[in-house]
């Protein structure tokens, strides 16, 4: 039987047939599981039921999957996770970029579908996230404990996986961090060539820390990877 302590998931899908197979499966690997099948509804419920994570299909009646996301960001800050049938790099990089956290296509297989949910859980639970550190590099200012950064005395918005992403490139300053590494280290899975999530975040963090144009400071190294240059702050 589960607790009021094991994660709560809702899942936003309208076909009740898949939705009954999934809830089941999840509340058989240990989560407790709401459905809902209609968009406008969405926000109602998240702010009533407070789940950890939330499972959105794109194609849903009355508001659009996209729509919900949007809206969901102005009030929700745990996991979004996108469940859906369009086999469309846009659909995947338009959901990343209104905040959702990660994509799964449909049909899923159900065992990737409950690693990348234990995935979004874990997220802010990593080695050194909150170790208490502040790192400092010229005028950028990254707090582990509180999970905020600042550029000069102004804070800078990122969301979980931003920040991750940022402190973990932050405390390898000057390594170059191979998309390999950081697919398992920050999302729990093999990169496949394909997936965009990463150069949306990396793009995300680029405008928010002023990064932009012929970005210096998260360098791009071309056939490896990505890498933090502390020196490149100095001047910001």
């Amino acid at each position: 039987m589960n607790s009021p302590t094991t994660p709560l998931v809702l899942l936003v899908e309208d076909d009740a047939r898949l939705a009954e197979l999934v809830r089941t499966y999840l509340t058989a690997n240990g989560f407790r599981v709401n459905v809902e099948n209609r968009g406008d509804r969405v926000v109602e419920r998240v702010q009533r039921e407070n789940p950890d994570v939330v499972i959105l299909d794109l194609g849903l009646p009355v508001k659009d999957g996209f729509s919900v996301c949007r809206e969901l960001r102005t009030i929700y800050s745990a996991p979004i996770l996108i469940l859906t049938a369009r086999d469309s790099d846009i659909d995947h990089v338009v959901g990343l970029e209104l905040g959702a956290d990660d994509y799964v296509i449909k049909p899923v297989e159900p065992r990737v579908l409950v690693a990348r949910i234990q995935a979004l859980l874990r997220r802010g639970r990593a080695p050194g996230a909150a170790d208490g550190r502040t790192l400092r590099f010229g005028t950028l200012s990254i707090n582990s404990a509180a999970r905020s950064v600042a550029l000069g005395d102004q804070p800078v918005s990122l969301s979980s996986n931003e920040f991750d992403l940022l402190f973990f490139l932050a405390t390898r300053a000057g390594q170059i961090q191979s998309r390999e590494t950081l697919y398992q280290q920050l999302y729990r899975r093999d990169y496949d060539g394909l997936d965009r999530t990463l150069d949306v975040r990396i793009s995300h963090l680029r405008k928010k820390l002023g990064d932009t144009g012929s970005p210096e400071k998260i360098r791009t190294v071309w056939g490896h990877g990505y890498m933090f240059v502390s020196e490149a702050w100095e001047t910001a």
